[in-house]
């Protein structure tokens, strides 16, 4: 339950990709680093085919945001298109939960510790999250349609398996990203194993 992008590449150009054939799909390994070229951890990467995908998405992780110390936590949760999200209240104090993101605008009444309220995400995009009361707590859910996408990792890593090879867009999202809409696209053409670093400027 816890927790001016300068790509080094076009923000949307079609890489030519060197790698091997991969029968079930392809192997998508991109790493974001800062202008220092120091791993950013928490970005939101994703792979979206042009093939499109079949069935449910479905996430390994918990469609939760608590509040703990005054914080969201996770600060950024990516779920899926249609996912109902969780906020429980693990603090002493009330908390309420609201947007005003055009992908989700919404207000939760107060409530206190030990209780649990929730909230439905239907449309793609950034939802900014705060709370009435604690000007400091800030969230975001990263509403999502493609099963191939993940916050990076402490390593600045995201890597995703059995991609659909052709065409695909690639996006990448963090919530100090120097772009519009703190994210910047670019497209692949998957024909095998892919492996990309991908330089950003944050604020």
């Amino acid at each position: 339950m816890k927790w001016k992008i300068a790509l080094a590449l076009a923000s949307a150009i079609t890489l030519p990709l060197a790698s091997v054939w991969a029968a079930q799909g392809s192997s998508v390994r991109i790493q974001v680093v800062d202008a220092r070229g120091l791993p950013v951890s928490g970005a939101v990467v994703e792979v979206e085919p042009a093939a499109g995908h079949t069935g449910a998405i479905r996430f390994p992780w918990h469609m939760a945001m608590a509040q703990k110390d005054q914080q969201f936590t996770p600060g950024t949760l990516v779920v899926a298109k249609g996912s109902t999200v969780a906020f429980p209240n693990l603090d002493t104090v009330r908390h309420s939960v609201f947007s005003f993101s055009k992908p989700a605008r919404f207000e939760i009444d107060l409530y206190g510790r030990d209780q649990t309220r929730s909230q439905f995400f239907g449309s793609t995009g950034t939802v900014a999250l705060g709370c009435n009361i604690h000007d400091n707590m800030q969230g975001f859910i990263r509403v999502v349609d493609t099963p191939y996408a993940a916050k990076t990792d402490r390593n600045g890593v995201f890597s995703a398996a059995s991609v659909p090879l052709g065409a695909a867009r690639v996006t990448v999202w963090h919530p100090r990203l120097r772009a519009p809409g703190n994210e910047k696209r670019y497209t692949l053409n998957l024909t095998g194993s892919v492996s990309r670093k991908v330089s950003v400027e944050l604020r």
